[in-house]
């Protein structure tokens, strides 16, 4: 867990802040880290209207919106000619918490660049960690797939290689900012070499290195590719791996630039999957949905 970063738990990192190495504290309340409800997420629409087969559609349903959203069918009702659903775009756990007891066992340094640090400039700190950001189109699955990776002690999803200070996800999805979707990576190098994460990465992305602005089926700038390196050593394996997938006649649209200022996106977006049941245990083999 790094601390403060990645936000999931919010009021574990929060509880964390306070104790000292070896203190146990028992029967904490903490918030789930899925968001407060917000009644402005419930609405009504009439099915009549749609173009789909409601016989299919019951309490509990999941549907995707045109904009991309995400509800739950809460309630179904005839209304003369109208048949009505309520749908509710808050997660099912909005508003929950957990009661917890947490022992602080050790503190340990965390990487001091988060940026790219030249062969001319100071180097990284001690400590035992490294960072590697990547952008893998929509970074859900991407999370998901470093957090079950043996060796990754830390994800966090955000934004980078934009110009707009601190963009929001809307502002992000215009395509207007400049900035791709990421995902951030604290990993020990002692388990999880830097190789090892690019292979994660272009096996992810597959045949969509040789797609211009596009990463299955999300376009945009917002949804490039890239491998975003911190220092010349990722550089050098970024371009060595890359290489290997240089064919006469398709280009790699795959981008590997210097790693810029890193923008944590809301709160709800991190550990996304994890958040929905999906699993986040190392070496989890289960298909990401």
């Amino acid at each position: 867990l790094r601390l403060n970063h990645g936000n999931y738990l919010p009021g574990l990192h929060n509880l964390l802040s306070t104790m000292t190495p070896g203190e146990t504290i028992t029967g904490s309340t903490i918030d789930a880290g899925y968001g407060s409800y917000n009644s402005q997420l419930v609405f009504q629409i009439d099915a009549t209207q749609l173009q789909v087969d409601t016989s299919l559609v019951k309490v509990g349903t999941m549907l995707a919106m045109g904009n991309g959203m995400e509800v739950r069918v809460t309630k179904i009702e005839e209304d003369g000619e109208k048949l009505m659903w309520t749908l509710d775009g808050n997660h099912p756990l909005a508003g929950a918490s957990y009661v917890v007891d947490v022992r602080l066992d050790d503190v340990e340094e965390a990487p001091s660049h988060w940026e790219y640090v030249g062969d001319g400039d100071e180097k990284k700190s001690s400590s035992k960690y490294e960072v590697a950001t990547f952008g893998l189109g929509c970074f859900w699955g991407g999370e998901l797939a470093y957090q079950r990776l043996p060796g990754v002690v830390s994800t966090a999803v955000g934004y980078t290689q934009g110009e707009k200070v601190n963009p929001s996800y809307e502002e992000v999805c215009t395509g207007s900012t400049g900035h791709t979707e990421a995902i951030q990576v604290v990993y020990d190098p002692n388990v999880a070499s830097y190789r090892s994460l690019l292979h994660l990465a272009f096996n992810r992305l597959g045949d969509d290195i040789y797609k211009q602005n596009q990463v299955g089926n999300d376009r945009g700038t917002q949804y490039r590719s890239g491998i975003y390196y911190h220092d010349e050593e990722q550089r050098q394996i970024a371009e060595e791996l890359l290489e290997s997938y240089a064919v006469a006649d398709r280009e790699v649209f795959t981008e590997v630039k210097e790693a810029k200022i890193f923008y944590t996106a809301e709160e709800y977006h991190q550990q996304y999957l994890l958040k929905g049941g999906q699993s986040a245990k190392k070496g989890e083999s289960e298909s990401i949905r």
